[in-house]
Parts: structure tokens; C-alpha cells; sequence
């Protein structure tokens, strides 16, 4: 049976989503429970997307292709799971990555693994479901998924060294200008710190008090000779003849 369902990578942001040697699907809900029993299994074929075409469903485990296989027979068969795992009711994580086992080198390429995929594709992938007497059900094709790529050395532009470079002298201009604003800053702050505390000080010394020396009262002074007696407080009118004066 050809089932509707496209595997897709999600839309959503995931970190590891594409790298070079791997990408995460979609992992299918509810659509095998009406084409699988408790015995079938489900399979991830993997072919490079020009060569999805060609490729023919094995009639049984016997015949599935292996990973190894994937440079000279352009597609193979990984992640074999019971086909209850894809069941609604079945507990599971929203998603599968593709080429995660690193450990495949280590098994001769005898058991289907899901190893890192050596190439950056692109790649179509499909579920097929596979009984005890071969191909049961099959989801359509993804659309092609491409991993990315290292960037060559000779490639790389060597214009962002020398971006780099002026930008370095850009900062160090800033910082200078930077510096020296702050100095101006610092310097009025300062200034307008040192007027207010002389302000301060002259303030407190218009409002200092001194005490003079003790000058003593001036003594009362003799009239001069030849002044004629006046009421007291008058002062000397004229000269008067030699004597005491007359009396009032």
C-alpha cells in the first residue's frame, strides 16, 4: 500500500537539525496502525535523490541493503523498529536523526546501522513497512534534503582579516576619545569641587571675629596758659591776664 504521508524535516528551529554528516525527520504517528501487525517492522530507506527513482523495495531482511552499500548501490535501509513503536498510543520522541550511530564503522557493515552519511547528498528518504513475507506499505518520498557543507580553505575570503584590522584601529580611536572626555569630566567635576570648598572657606572667614588691643581712656590734658576760663564743656574763648580766675 502507498500511504500518504511525506517525511519531512521540521520546520522549527532544532539545534543539529542539518549538519554534514547528519539530519533530523519527523518521527511518524498513527500511520501505520491500519497496514501493520505486532511482528512488522518499519525501515528508513536513504538514497541519494537522483538515484530514489530506481530504487526497488528488498523482498525480504535478506535482501535489505546496507549502509556500506551506500557509495556503489546509492541508497540503503537503517533504524528497523517494531512497527508498534509508531503506534498513537505509543510513548515516543518527537523526532529521528539520520546518521547519528558512529559505531557502524565498528560492525564490519554487516547489520543495518545508521551511520554518518559521507556525503552531503542531497538525500530522499521513505518508511517502508516489512512483514514476514517482505513489503507491506510504503510512505512517498521526501523532497530532497541536503546537509551542509565544509567551506574549502581556498575559498575562504581574506578580506575579513583585514576588516577585522580596521576595526581594531576604529576601537582604539574610541577608547581614546573616550579616555580624554572622561578627563574633561573628571577635571570639571573637580574644578567646580574646589570653587564650592573655597567658597566654603571664605564664608567662614568673613565670619571670624578679632579682638583689638586695650587702648586706655585718654587722660583729661592741662589748658594751655593764656586761655580764660568757660563753663565746662566749651572749650578756651581767649586769652585772659595771668591769675586764677574770678570767681561767679
Amino acid at each position: 500500500a502507498l500511504l500518504p504521508y511525506v517525511p519531512c524535516v521540521p520546520p522549527t528551529a532544532l539545534p543539529g537539525k542539518l549538519t554534514a554528516t547528519t539530519f533530523v525527520l519527523e518521527r511518524p504517528r498513527c500511520i501505520f496502525d491500519r497496514h501493520t501487525n505486532a511482528s512488522d517492522t518499519v525501515w528508513l530507506v536513504v538514497a541519494f535523490a537522483n538515484a530514489s527513482a530506481a530504487f526497488r523495495n528488498p523482498l525480504s531482511r535478506a535482501d535489505v541493503p546496507l549502509y556500506a552499500q551506500l557509495p556503489t548501490a546509492h541508497s540503503y535501509m537503517t533504524l528497523e523498529t517494531a512497527a508498534a513503536t509508531y503506534a498513537c498510543s505509543a510513548p515516543s520522541s518527537a523526532v529521528l536523526r539520520v546518521g547519528g550511530d558512529t559505531a557502524c564503522g565498528s560492525q564490519g557493515g554487516q547489520d543495518p546501522c545508521n551511520g554518518p552519511l559521507p556525503f552531503p547528498g542531497p538525500y530522499r528518504v521513505k518508511f517502508l513497512v516489512m512483514g514476514c513475507h517482505g513489503p507491506k506499505a510504503e510512505t512517498r518520498w521526501s523532497d530532497p534534503i541536503l546537509l551542509r557543507r565544509a567551506a574549502s580553505p581556498s575559498t575562504i575570503d581574506p578580506a575579513p582579516a583585514r576588516r577585522g584590522s580596521d576595526v581594531v584601529v576604529i576601537a582604539s580611536i574610541l577608547a581614546s576619545l573616550g579616555a580624554v572626555l572622561a578627563a574633561a569630566v573628571l577635571g570639571a567635576v573637580g574644578a567646580e569641587v574646589w570653587g564650592s570648598l573655597c567658597r566654603r572657606d571664605s564664608g567662614t572667614f568673613a565670619r571670624r571675629s578679632y579682638r583689638t588691643h586695650h587702648i586706655p581712656p585718654a587722660l583729661p590734658q592741662p589748658l594751655p596758659p593764656g586761655c580764660r576760663c568757660s563753663p565746662p564743656g566749651l572749650g578756651c574763648f581767649a586769652p585772659r591776664p595771668p591769675g586764677p580766675c574770678p570767681a561767679k
